[in-house]
């Protein structure tokens, strides 16, 4: 199946998270990135749309044979519900209705989640907060691999399915790492998306349903826009943990490849992070970057010192208050 990947740990380091430390200095230096933190006037319309995109195609793949409702699940309905999913992620950092109307961002989010077929929103939310205040944190960050995964998942073979079950073991990951209790939110978010499930099934049988699902489980798997999960945090080069990515397919993705921005100003929606980088290029231009998403894939898949053990791990303690 191939040779065993050249990591046989996580990258260990005994120091705190850079972005921290970075967004300190950067706000001193540039105090106009503060106007950056606003809301994103666009983001509820453009969420909009791709939900009615999805509804419309639920109602054509009605009659469809199923070799070509896979077909377009993976071609037009995964580019769709990867894009959705990455909306709620903007959203879960309250930027389509701003800090003050936190509980429209998450509402907002749940009708977002509408077209995935699975509840996700709200659990999203609850965990990615964590990934953001610990950082790499160990049993706290919860979208680092296991070591199971990185002992398991270790030549090209394994890794190519590592990458097709993703949506898996990124859902159940959190189960294991660091459980959490049930929020109300996420039943909330759990009884609407099986309302819709069901209303759609009502309407239109099966094959719908199928192809929401279908979307998302091949959308979020091994496809190009999936190579932001790799491009964002694997340890490409020793000594960085976040990378960016400016190519196109920042267009289709609420701009998470500007991933660096991100993370040293959770905040800013994707919209405003290009002028990050504008504002203040000395902290970006020199930094190792990606520029396809579809070879990230192929190296890590192909290249012995990637893997899931290609991450960096830190121990963290546990933080009071919120971003």
């Amino acid at each position: 199946m191939g040779n065993s990947a050249g990591r046989s740990d996580f990258e260990w380091v005994y120091t705190d998270q850079p972005h921290t430390q970075r967004r300190k200095e950067m706000l001193a230096k540039y105090p106009a990135i503060k106007a950056l933190m606003r809301p994103d006037p666009h983001l509820k319309w453009t969420v909009l749309g791709l939900v009615l995109a999805q509804l419309l195609a639920c109602w054509l793949v009605r009659g469809l044979a199923w070799r070509w409702l896979l077909f377009w699940a993976y071609t037009f309905g995964g580019c769709v519900n990867h894009s959705l999913t990455l909306a709620i992620h903007d959203i879960s950092h309250n930027t389509a209705f701003g800090n003050a109307h936190a509980a429209h961002n998450r509402w907002f989010a749940i009708f977002a989640n509408l077209p995935v077929g699975l509840p996700y929103a709200a659990s999203f939310k609850k965990y990615h907060v964590d990934h953001h205040r610990y950082l790499g944190g160990d049993g706290l960050d919860v979208d680092v691999p296991t070591r199971l995964e990185g002992w398991l998942f270790c030549t090209p073979a394994r890794k190519l399915l590592w990458l097709v079950l993703q949506p898996f073991l990124y859902s159940l990951r959190p189960l294991y790492v660091n459980p959490k209790a049930l929020t109300r939110m996420e039943v909330f978010n759990a009884l609407v998306q099986l309302a819709a499930d069901a209303a759609i099934f009502a309407l239109w049988g099966l094959k719908p349903v199928a192809y929401l699902l279908a979307s998302s489980l091949l959308g979020l798997g091994l496809h190009p826009i999936s190579g932001h999960f790799v491009a964002e945090h694997y340890m490409f080069l020793k000594g960085h943990e976040t990378y960016s990515y400016y190519g196109p397919l920042n267009w289709i993705t609420f701009n998470v490849g500007y991933h660096v921005e991100h993370h040293d100003f959770p905040s800013i929606p994707g919209c405003n992070l290009p002028l990050v980088r504008k504002i203040a290029p000395e902290y970006y231009d020199h930094l190792p970057q990606h520029h396809s998403w579809v070879k990230v894939l192929w190296d890590f898949v192909f290249e012995d010192s990637l893997g899931p053990y290609a991450r960096v791990k830190r121990v963290c303690k546990l933080a009071e208050g919120g971003l």
